[in-house]
């Protein structure tokens, strides 16, 4: 005969049983994210944005299946003003002065450090470019980090990377990497290892590729391919076109940057696999964008043009649509209906706010002062329209030398693009939706519109301490 406390017993541990189980199901609920973050892609550089050279498979594929923007933005033309606005959730302006556009203040809270205080494991690797020793990855929210440090880009792509050159060095990697190892597919073994080892719990993945930034390097059988479709293409009018001291190149045809954009394609496609075979990619939020422009538009006298941003104007370092114009598109299974392209604009400090709304994680407004979530345009609940975007970029020494490209404040208010060029005092004013291209100069013909735009980016300058006379 069993014990009267038997019953008792088995009822007591079914209850407790029912009182886990809510607590391990919204555990197993909390989603993934990867933060896939290209540097320097252009956002005509991908074939579901219309190349016609390069080969993407698996970011068409990615685009199919998730949301994709026509109107999403860099906060930046360059690449640490728009990583520390991707970090903090905030417009680079905020910080002072340009030449520190290079160091994120320790107090500074990054996204990372949110997801961590909620439970997730938080990987870095690749690019960082942030700040010195001290202000590193692992210093600002991340568990761990591979290949992160201050320097912006590594001496070469095949290992050891940095070719006695220490400074750039990719550090971690000479002591793991071997002969005949590139670059970008390493990172992805490194990101994809996290991945299989963190299965079991929420992660925050930022796989931040040093590619397809400088130097320009690919393996030869991409390249060969690259090549291959360059010289069955006819490319029609002229190679360059003048812009003030700059030449823009104005064709795709570059084999060796074709073979590194295939590269990166590779690695999307990698750790999607990898998401597939752990049965994770139904719970993983996938974003996949760029830090600023193609490198397409330099002064006569240096070279790396490596891409056009054809039909946008300029490149990377510029505040016209090239320089600041990025691919984003982002994946949910189930969440985020596939094959969908939205108009909504999106700007570098709006990932913080939205990832943490994806999350059901509440936002942080004190930390993320200028981003706005985009939450509800992913999830197809009706979207608020966005307050208007800016951007400031003070050019000097080399950097102006090399870019060609005054120095500039911006605003685009979802319809209008207005530009500050400071310097010369000169404005232009842009339909952007109707001129993607900015060829019409519409100042003239709508001088109410330039005189409202040019007050409310009065008043952003003043909020954000920038005095255009100074080294801000």
């Amino acid at each position: 005969m069993k014990s009267p406390l038997f019953i008792p017993i088995k009822l007591m541990m079914f209850a407790l049983y029912l009182f886990i189980l809510p607590t391990s199901v919204i555990a197993q609920e909390q989603p993934n994210i990867v933060f896939f973050l290209v540097d320097d892609l252009g956002w005509a550089d991908t074939a579901s944005n219309g190349s016609k050279i390069y080969q993407t498979p698996n970011i068409d594929a990615l685009a199919a299946e998730g949301m994709s923007f026509n109107r999403a933005y860099a906060a930046h033309p360059l690449c640490i003003g728009s990583r520390f606005a991707l970090m903090t959730g905030k417009y680079p302006a905020r910080i002072k002065k340009s030449k520190q556009y290079g160091v994120m203040p320790p107090k500074e809270k990054t996204m990372a450090e949110s997801f961590k205080e909620n439970g997730y494991a938080t990987f870095f690797a690749g690019k960082w470019h942030l700040g010195k020793q001290g202000a590193y990855p692992q210093n600002q929210g991340f568990d761990v980090n591979v290949g992160g440090h201050d320097k912006g880009a590594p001496a070469h792509y095949f290992y050891p990377y940095g070719d006695n050159d220490n400074d750039k060095k990719v550090p971690g990697l000479d002591l793991v990497d071997k002969e005949g190892d590139y670059l970008t597919d390493s990172l992805t073994d490194k990101a994809n290892a996290f991945i299989r080892k963190n299965k079991d719990k929420p992660f925050f993945l930022y796989l931040s590729h040093y590619a397809v930034h400088v130097p320009i390097e690919s393996k030869e059988v991409d390249k060969k391919q690259a090549q291959q479709r360059i010289d069955k293409h006819e490319f029609s009018g002229p190679a360059y076109k003048a812009l003030g001291p700059a030449k823009q190149k104005m064709h795709q045809d570059n084999a060796t940057y074709a073979g590194m954009v295939k590269s990166i394609d590779d690695s999307l496609g990698n750790i999607v696999k990898q998401l597939e075979a752990l049965n994770l990619s139904d719970n993983t939020i996938i974003v996949f964008t760029s830090d600023n422009g193609g490198e397409s538009t330099k002064t006569t006298a240096y070279g790396g043009k490596a891409t056009s941003n054809l039909p946008l104007k300029a490149g990377k370092c510029w505040l016209y649509e090239g320089g600041i114009r990025v691919p984003l598109v982002v994946k949910w299974p189930g969440n985020i209906a596939a094959n969908s392209v939205s108009n909504h604009a999106v700007t570098g400090p709006d990932h913080f706010p939205t990832l943490l709304n994806l999350a059901s994680i509440p936002e942080q407004e004190s930390v993320h002062l200028d981003g706005q979530s985009y939450a509800d345009t992913l999830l197809s609940k009706g979207q608020a329209a966005r307050s208007p975007m800016f951007w400031h970029f003070k050019t000097q020494g080399h950097l102006a030398r090399v870019c060609g490209t005054p120095s500039g404040t911006v605003i685009n208010d979802g319809t209008h693009k207005l530009i500050n060029w400071y310097d010369s005092g000169n404005i232009e004013l842009y339909n952007v939706n109707q001129d993607i291209g900015e060829t019409i100069n519409i100042t003239k013909t709508k001088p109410q519109i330039a005189k409202e735009l040019m007050e409310k980016l009065k008043a952003w300058q003043n909020d954000m301490g920038i005095a255009v006379n100074s080294d801000n």
